[in-house]
């Protein structure tokens, strides 16, 4: 009987860097390791995201706090965790602009989900795919990127107030701005004119 043929073993530091999305290794929500697509997402050198704190991500370290909070019930029960959300990139390289932010589909895992925050493996998308958001989105309050970010996963109103613990007429609100600023006659055109960054 023939032995199969063996195959070279799989350099998984090599996969884990070239992956076609943005990954990070985390501890308590400090990035421990980072792949090149995410140092080309944020416009940074490894150098300058190893070691620092998710937080240098977010445009505001409310929104870095409050996400951090909403997100633990999840990783707990599920030991995952998945959204869209706005971002801010960290430097000029690779083609980007510091400061400048942007919609990011993030997926994330807790290796115990007792502890979330103690060590996870996250997946960064920029849904704008280089797209400038100088536009419209660098105008929005915190409130409102939180609702669109809401909306584009395809939520009501009322899922949206439960989610954020907010009325849902106050989400409402938050919409009818969000059409304004978009130049959007309905929910499906203002999300589609929100993923187009």
């Amino acid at each position: 009987m023939e032995a199969a043929p063996s195959h070279a073993a799989i350099d998984y530091q090599l996969a884990f860097e070239h992956a076609p999305m943005g990954m990070v290794l985390s501890r308590q929500r400090v990035m421990v390791d980072c792949n090149a697509f995410v140092c080309e997402m944020f416009g940074a050198t490894r150098e300058q995201l190893i070691g620092q704190s998710f937080a240098m991500l977010y445009p505001s370290v409310a929104e870095y706090e409050r996400l951090g909070q909403r997100m633990l019930p999840i990783l707990n029960a599920s030991g995952r965790y998945a959204d869209h959300r706005m971002m801010r990139r960290v430097g000029n390289l690779h083609g980007a602009l510091a400061g400048e932010t942007f919609w990011c589909h993030v997926i994330g895992r807790a290796l115990n989900r007792d502890a979330p925050h103690e060590a996870g493996i996250w997946t960064f998308e920029d849904l704008g795919a280089r797209r400038s958001s100088s536009t419209n989105k660098a105008h929005l309050t915190p409130r409102e990127r939180e609702v669109a970010a809401q909306l584009m996963q395809g939520l009501t109103s009322k899922q949206i107030g439960r989610q954020l613990e907010i009325s849902h007429r106050t989400v409402e609100l938050h919409r009818a701005r969000l059409m304004r600023k978009y130049a959007a006659a309905t929910t499906a055109e203002l999300v589609q004119k929100l993923m187009a960054g």
